[in-house]
C-alpha cells in the first residue's frame, strides 16, 4: 500500500512535464525515423487486426451446412489458407520491418565503446542506482563540471553522449528525442541527440535494474544556444557564499554532518562521490532523479525520510537534525543556484 501512496504523485507529476514520453511524439531527428517506422508497424498491426476480425466474424456467420453434408476430415482443404496467410504474409511482413529496422540502425552514429573510432563525446552519462550522474566533457579540460540527473542541451544542435553504468545495466531513453541504449558495466555506448527546439524532454532508464527502476528519472532540457551558453557558464563557477544567518548556518551543518561524506560542493570541504553532486542543486528542477519537485516541502521530506520517498535508495533517511536546523540546511541548499 505505501508504494500506491509513492508512486501516485510521481505519475501525477509526469503528467505535467512539458512532453509526453512517446515514441510517436518526435522533436528530434533520429526520433522521427523512429516514429515513421513505430507508425508503419502500428499500421500494419491495425491492418492485420481488422483483416483477422473479418475472418473470424465471417467464419461465424457463415452457413455450415449439416453434418451429412461436410467431406471427410482425411479429404483436406484450407492448406492455401495456411499457406498463404499463416506463412507467406507473416514472413513478408517480418522480414520487410526487419529490414527497415536495420538500415533505421544503421541511419545513427551510434558507436560502440570497445571501437577505437568511437567519436569524442561532449557528455559523459553514469547510470548509478538510481541515478544520473552527468560530466561535460567538451573544451578544455578545466571547463568540465559535473552534474546529476538534468542533462541540458543547445537545441538544434547534435549532442554526443557516452553511456556507462558503475553498477548494474541501465538503459538511457528519452523517446521524444532518440531510441533505447544499453548502459552496460565495462562497455561504454554511445547515442548522440539532438533537439529541435528548446524544451523538456523527460526520459527514463528502461532497463529494470532494481527496486527503484520505476523512479529513476532523467530530464533533458534543450535551451537556445545563448541560454545554454549562459547556464554553462554559471555552472563553471563554485558554490555561491552562504547570505544569511540561517543559510550560513546549514552550511556549517552540511559541512560538519553526514551530507559532505556523499555529496560534493565545489568551493567548500564537501568531496563526497557515491552521491549527486550538489554544488547547483537549486537550479534543478527536481530531485531524487527527477521524481518530486525541487521546492522546500519535498527537499525536508527527501533529507530525513527518503527511504519514504523511494525505498532502497542509496539516500538514508536523517533524522539527526531539529526543525530548526532542517529550516537551515534547506536554507542553504537552496542557495547553491
Amino acid at each position: 500500500m505505501r508504494r500506491v501512496f509513492i508512486l501516485g504523485p510521481a505519475l501525477a507529476l509526469l503528467s505535467g512535464c512539458e512532453a509526453v514520453q512517446s515514441t510517436f511524439n518526435a522533436q528530434g531527428p533520429a526520433a522521427h525515423r523512429i516514429a515513421n517506422l513505430s507508425w508503419l508497424m502500428t499500421i500494419v498491426f491495425l491492418i492485420t487486426t481488422a483483416a483477422m476480425w473479418a475472418l473470424i466474424g465471417w467464419a461465424a456467420v457463415r452457413r455450415r451446412g449439416t453434418l451429412e453434408e461436410h467431406a471427410p476430415v482425411d479429404v483436406g482443404g484450407g492448406q492455401g489458407w495456411i499457406t498463404i496467410g499463416g506463412l507467406a504474409i507473416p514472413l513478408i511482413v517480418l522480414c520487410a520491418i526487419f529490414i527497415l529496422g536495420l538500415k533505421l540502425m544503421a541511419s545513427f552514429p551510434i558507436h560502440d565503446g570497445m571501437n577505437q573510432q568511437a567519436l569524442p563525446a561532449d557528455i559523459l552519462v553514469t547510470g548509478h542506482q538510481w541515478w544520473w550522474e552527468v560530466q561535460y566533457l567538451d573544451g578544455p579540460v578545466d571547463e568540465h563540471f559535473t552534474t546529476a540527473n538534468e542533462i541540458h542541451i543547445p537545441a538544434n544542435q547534435p549532442v554526443m553522449i557516452e553511456l556507462r553504468s558503475a553498477d548494474v545495466i541501465h538503459a538511457f531513453w528519452v523517446p521524444a528525442l532518440h531510441g533505447k541504449v544499453d548502459m552496460i558495466p565495462g562497455h561504454p555506448n554511445f547515442i548522440r541527440i539532438e533537439a529541435n527546439h528548446a524544451g523538456n524532454f523527460p526520459g527514463q532508464c528502461s532497463e529494470y535494474c532494481g527496486e527503484e527502476h520505476a523512479l529513476m528519472r532523467l530530464l533533458v532540457v534543450a535551451q537556445s544556444p545563448d541560454d545554454y551558453q549562459a547556464w554553462k557558464q554559471q555552472m563553471l563557477k563554485s558554490a555561491a557564499e552562504p547570505d544569511g544567518a540561517a543559510a550560513i548556518a546549514g552550511q556549517k551543518l552540511f559541512l560538519s554532518g553526514p551530507c559532505s561524506m556523499c555529496h560534493s560542493v565545489r568551493g567548500t570541504l564537501a568531496g563526497g562521490r557515491v552521491a549527486p553532486d550538489l554544488t547547483h542543486l537549486a537550479s534543478r528542477q527536481y530531485i531524487a532523479a527527477n521524481v518530486y519537485p525541487n521546492n522546500t516541502a519535498y527537499l525536508e521530506a527527501w533529507i530525513t525520510h527518503a527511504q519514504s520517498l523511494k525505498p532502497d535508495s542509496q539516500m538514508p533517511d536523517i533524522t539527526m537534525f531539529t526543525g530548526t536546523q532542517l529550516r537551515e540546511l534547506v536554507a542553504y541548499l537552496q542557495q547553491l543556484k
